[in-house]
């Protein structure tokens, strides 16, 4: 009873910070930008609220659980718990993903190919966003029909289990035909978060050959908001990278290799949930007064 307890109030605490972060990131870009919303600011919304979703559904029913009142979570709570986690997890790669490709076209040359792809506002994005919420809801469409509460079962098997939900057998092709979207999703956008990462890497490059030419000829010069922005979203890329894979490599590890120890279990829930965690502090060191607003169309 001990270690459950224990892992319930670091779950807890860990994500009062989490959404603590993730809320203020979101109402200083909804309230002081208001009047001057742009694409990365709608962008970061999206993300944030995203992120808080992940947190709520990730670690609640946890803590509940670990405080001993498995009971109170029944079957819809289950469904709607991992429904909306799952589709909020597919958001957050993809918002990511998003992210980073309109920061590389906002530092791009006006006259280039990409410097032209800058939206004239940050609502023709909007369509978008809607457009990943879709998309995000249907490739977990088949969770609500599959999940339930483990407190429906009296086997001691799933009562001895740290889990809260458990979800059913599925027709084979159906698990497939999931499983083929939901690695299809993360392989296309972590593409595109690659490839405009590296652009943005490219460009940060010839900017910082600039500024030594500069240096060199004992001329003054300011770093552009456009370049701060840009090395704040390769920052937060390259967290999001690091806890996906090692998401990833610690599921295998746990459900392959070793037993279901508390130790393993924990580092693992805690993986899952550290990019809701760490991006708001991301944002909040690299930009020291948000509200003044990031660069950018």
């Amino acid at each position: 009873m001990v270690l459950p307890l224990i892992k319930g109030i670091i779950f807890m605490f860990l994500t009062g910070l989490g959404v603590v972060g993730n809320t203020f990131v979101l109402v200083n870009y909804m309230s002081f930008c208001r009047g001057t919303m742009k694409s990365i600011h709608l962008i970061l919304i999206n993300l944030s609220f995203a992120n808080i979703i992940t947190l709520l559904t990730g670690v609640m029913p946890r803590i509940i659980s670990s405080f001993g009142l498995r009971n109170l979570i029944d079957d819809i709570t289950c469904k709607t718990v991992v429904y909306l986690g799952r589709v909020a997890r597919g958001l957050s790669i993809c918002t990511t993903s998003l992210l980073t490709v309109v920061q590389a076209i906002t530092i791009s040359p006006r006259a280039s190919r990409w410097g032209r792809l800058q939206p004239r506002s940050a609502w023709h994005l909007l369509p978008l966003l809607v457009f990943l919420w879709i998309l995000n809801s249907l490739i977990s469409m088949n969770l609500p029909f599959y999940i339930k509460s483990i407190s429906s079962m009296n086997t001691s098997q799933i009562n001895s289990s740290d889990n809260y939900c458990y979800l059913q057998s599925q027709h084979w092709i159906i698990r497939w035909i999931f499983i083929v979207f939901l690695v299809s999703r993360d392989a296309v956008f972590q593409g595109v978060m690659g490839g405009a990462s590296g652009y943005m890497v490219f460009l940060l490059h010839k900017h910082h050959q600039h500024v030594l030419h500069l240096q060199t000829s004992k001329l003054l010069y300011r770093t552009p908001p456009e370049v701060k922005a840009a090395k704040s979203v390769l920052l937060l890329m390259l967290c999001f990278l690091l806890f996906y894979w090692a998401d990833c490599f610690t599921a295998l590890y746990v459900t392959f290799f070793f037993e279901k120890h508390f130790i393993e279990v924990i580092v693992l829930q805690l993986v899952e949930l550290g990019y809701a965690i760490l991006s708001p502090v991301v944002l909040i060191h690299r930009e020291g007064h948000l509200a003044e607003c990031w660069p950018g169309h």
